[in-house]
């Protein structure tokens, strides 16, 4: 209940993920899905929402329904002042983390992300929008729903010592002619979804493992490479699966993503990572793309406070991967070629150095003489030309 929001969670409560009863329909004072929004301008810049447990954050023209915390200084632009990022505005103003953005068949785009009021609290499964140009945005709905669709999904678990259900991450694929979404549960797992009309649309079904998840974790993502075969990797991709060729289940055991060589400046990593000597690829957010015959592995991390990714290449597709560099900003999305092959990174704004705040993103990208991702001049969701202080 409304109670929930603006108390300070006690440190000590309840954070095991174990299964509980659902709570009453009233428990949250949040809406599980974001809705169509509306059209993005530069006014939307400075604007958003953080997501918290158990409380969101939000400046805009809206009257939230639900209570809100102070805004504060929560998208500072300092990446932008810093000519770090591009000035970008967000291409849609809607409620969205871990924005995904993936081209279709007749010239569409389409776009799932984290959806909800509060993803810390709950939501309501897969939301679906669709464009043309990238710029305006058709809402397609609640394409999967946790309730009506899910298995195993539906679970609630407790976390900091509230009930908790939300799915993370979800990714739209359009592989050999399937559309397949990937999605998490936190605290549950992950599962691939395939659509049963042929439509983006769906309906949705589980492709394999029904009954449980796949595999523990967060933040699954799809690959398929240049011979036709579709890999599997999550979080902080440590690990990668082949997929059978029918998309039917795990081809083979997975296998150990190997590295080459580590970046070992504690700058560039959360705190956390010190555990490790910060010696791993990232800590979340895998996303995976070839170019030019190489493979780019993009794991979110922490560079000087930034949730950028940190992305790698490599010749194999297990690697050894190296040469560890930062897309500033832009960690939790992914890479993809528009329809006349131009590339591009997604954005949401998940740090307080960002121009706005989990609303989508999209930033054009380039490749450097030695094949490292940087931003490029030209912006067209931009208020101004980008000039990276990266090359000064």
């Amino acid at each position: 209940s409304a109670k929930l929001v603006g108390m300070t969670l006690d440190p000590g409560a309840d954070d095991s993920g174990r299964l509980i009863d659902p709570p009453p329909a009233d428990y949250w004072p949040y809406s599980g899905i974001s809705g169509p929004g509306r059209a993005a301008t530069s006014a939307s810049i400075g604007q958003g929402w953080t997501s918290d447990l158990p409380d969101v954050r939000y400046a805009g023209p809206d009257v939230p329904r639900y209570p809100v915390a102070s805004w504060s200084n929560s998208a500072s632009g300092r990446m932008v002042h810093e000519r770090l990022l591009p000035a970008l505005r967000p291409i849609h103003h809607v409620h969205i983390r871990d924005t995904i953005v993936r081209p279709g068949p007749g010239g569409w785009y389409y776009m799932t992300g984290s959806t909800g009021d509060n993803i810390w609290a709950f939501n309501d499964g897969v939301e679906l929008w669709r464009s043309q140009d990238l710029d305006h945005w058709e809402y397609r709905g609640l394409v999967w729903s946790i309730e009506r669709d899910g298995g195993w999904e539906r679970h609630w678990r407790m976390r900091r010592g509230v009930a908790f259900r939300a799915l993370w991450a979800p990714e739209i694929h359009y592989i050999n002619g399937q559309w397949l979404i990937c999605h998490s549960m936190s605290r549950g797992g992950i599962a691939v979804l395939k659509s049963v009309s042929g439509a983006a649309e769906g309906p949705y079904v589980h492709a394999f493992s029904p009954e449980r998840p796949i595999r523990s974790g967060i933040d699954a993502t799809l690959f398929q490479d240049d011979d036709g075969s579709v890999w599997l990797t999550l979080g902080a991709a440590s690990e990668i699966v082949r997929l059978r060729d029918d998309l039917s289940g795990l081809a083979g055991p997975w296998r150990a993503v190997r590295v080459a060589e580590y970046d070992l400046d504690p700058s560039h990593h959360r705190a956390q990572c010190a555990d490790v000597g910060f010696r791993h690829l990232g800590y979340e957010g895998a996303t995976l793309f070839k170019r030019a015959g190489r493979y780019y592995l993009g794991v979110v991390d922490r560079y000087h406070g930034r949730y950028s990714f940190a992305v790698w290449t490599a010749g194999r597709i297990d690697g050894p991967y190296a040469d560890r560099h930062e897309v500033p900003g832009c960690g939790g999305g992914n890479f993809f070629q528009d329809h006349q092959q131009r590339w591009w990174v997604t954005f949401f704004g998940n740090d307080d150095q960002s121009p706005f705040r989990e609303m989508p993103g999209l930033a054009r990208v380039e490749f450097d003489t030695a094949g490292r991702v940087r931003f490029a001049t030209q912006q067209p969701f931009a208020t101004q030309p980008f000039v990276d202080a990266r090359n000064k």
